[in-house]
């Protein structure tokens, strides 16, 4: 299937009372904001940022070390960020797909993969420890072939993902249009080791967990700087300083402290739209009763979830890069990007025809060139950093968390020997090449998928030197 870049009327239309805030976000249960830091203060251990990344790193920090003294500063709301924007997709991947680990670490990928199985009943044990009302539940993931040449490709992938730890599913047409009704659906991979929630609940969850541990949590409280001391390390604020022993940075997509960072990531503008709920007749003609997470085998992909509630998020397709690492509110929403979302969701369900969007957003992505998290420290260890997961972190976050605690306490562990974590992606070169390959890039994608998935020389180049760009 060629998805169209030109929306009908019939789309546009079932955008026009489409709210521009976050699904996720508008939920009864959202706590009340966190006071801001209003004075100096002193703690053992501080973290930036209050996305997922942050609050593992203060959950865990307290749960390995009951007696340390954790405090969290967050510039908005805990989740306000891509946290409580995603699509809800808690995948055991580590390295952002089987391929994408196979292709950078062959040597250790059986070693990913059970740790990201043993990372993904972490984050099942700690919802039910924790009695995290959001919605958890482990369907797996469908990745669909919409085109014959996917087909192929995928039934190839089955023996040599089993060959290293990974459980997948080929299956062909006939069981696929059993489970989800599309016509666009020519097989898929199935992948059991995924979990669909609703992300914000998630996050909001792991907040009142952080405060039940006695973490002290300051929201509105945007770190504008940091310095080593003799003493340790300085954050300043707009109203105080805090001064920490040591300090776990996690802030994702958002300018980072550290102009280090700038050089290794790039915020790119990822879109997605959630329906009103399906009727009963709606929902008999679509399927889907198991709730499995669904994505495309396209390049320029979607992904999709079913809520509890019936309704449909849609999301994908687009990734949107913004001159000299562009970032702010002014980017989160593109008409063109949810125009050709909706056009695409009633290609893939026409029988949904006259469903309306009740809202269409947008979030930053800390895209890399490798696609998954890394890691750093310095300060002489008392500074580390978890960034660049690239729109797969309702999962992985939990163990870039893990490997920023064994950073700071200078433990070696199992984490710590990975090459994964030792090593770092190619850095992006410095406008305009980066703008210009950036979207050089997203153009050969696009192209891909429109010509049988041949590529072009542009992405062999790519390919071949470990970099590349993924929507």
């Amino acid at each position: 299937m060629i998805f169209s870049k030109n929306p009908r009327p019939e789309s546009l239309k079932a955008l026009a009372d489409a709210s521009p805030n976050p699904f996720w976000l508008e939920h009864s249960s959202k706590p009340q904001a966190a006071p801001a830091l209003e004075k100096s203060i002193d703690t053992e251990l501080l973290v930036v940022g209050g996305g997922y990344t942050g609050l593992w790193t203060a959950l865990l920090a307290a749960e390995q070390n009951p007696g340390r003294d954790v405090v969290l500063i967050e510039g908005g709301e805990s989740a306000s960020g891509a946290s409580g924007r995603n699509g809800g997709f808690v995948a055991s991947s580590l390295t952002h797909g089987f391929h994408n680990g196979l292709q950078r670490w062959p040597g250790e990928l059986n070693q990913l993969i059970a740790l990201g199985h043993k990372n993904l009943e972490g984050i099942e044990d700690t919802i039910r420890r924790y009695e995290i009302d959001c919605d958890y539940i482990r369907s797996g993931e469908m990745t669909v072939a919409v085109e014959p040449y996917q087909v192929e490709e995928m039934r190839g992938v089955v023996d040599e993902a089993r060959a290293h730890g990974e459980m997948t599913e080929f299956w062909d047409k006939e069981r696929v249009q059993a489970d989800v009704h599309s016509p666009a659906y020519l097989g898929a991979l199935f992948d059991p080791n995924v979990g669909m929630v609703d992300p914000a609940r998630l996050a909001w969850g792991l907040r009142r967990a952080c405060l039940q541990r006695g973490i002290r949590i300051f929201e509105m409280t945007k770190a504008t700087g940091l310095e080593e001391s003799r003493a340790g390390i300085t954050v300043s604020t707009e109203k105080g300083q805090i001064r920490a022993q040591k300090v776990a940075l996690a802030t994702n997509a958002f300018p980072p402290l550290l102009k280090r960072l700038s050089y290794y990531i790039v915020p790119v503008y990822d879109y997605a739209l959630m329906t009103e709920p399906v009727t009963p007749a709606q929902r008999e003609s679509i399927g889907w009763q198991a709730r499995q997470g669904i994505g495309d085998a396209a390049n320029q992909f979607h992904y999709y979830h079913m809520s509890a509630d019936g309704r449909i998020l849609w999301g994908g397709y687009d990734a949107i890069y913004h001159w000299n690492n562009g970032f702010g509110p002014q980017f989160e929403t593109d008409e063109g990007a949810f125009g050709r979302l909706a056009e695409h969701f009633f290609q893939v369900f026409p029988q949904l025809d006259g469903l309306r969007f009740t809202h269409a957003w947008g979030g930053a992505i800390d895209t890399c060139s490798r696609f998954s998290a890394f890691w750093g420290s310095l300060h002489g260890g008392r500074t580390a950093y978890s960034v660049g997961f690239t729109g797969l972190g309702v999962g992985a976050s939990r163990f870039g968390a893990l490997v920023m605690l064994d950073l700071l306490d200078g433990k070696s562990t199992e984490r710590t020997a990975l090459e994964m974590v030792r090593t770092k992606p190619t850095p992006f070169p410095p406008e305009p090449l980066r703008s210009i390959g950036i979207n050089l890039s997203r153009w050969s994608l696009d192209q891909a998928d429109q010509n049988q998935g041949r590529r072009n020389l542009w992405l062999k180049v790519m390919d071949a030197l470990g970099l590349g760009f993924d929507s």
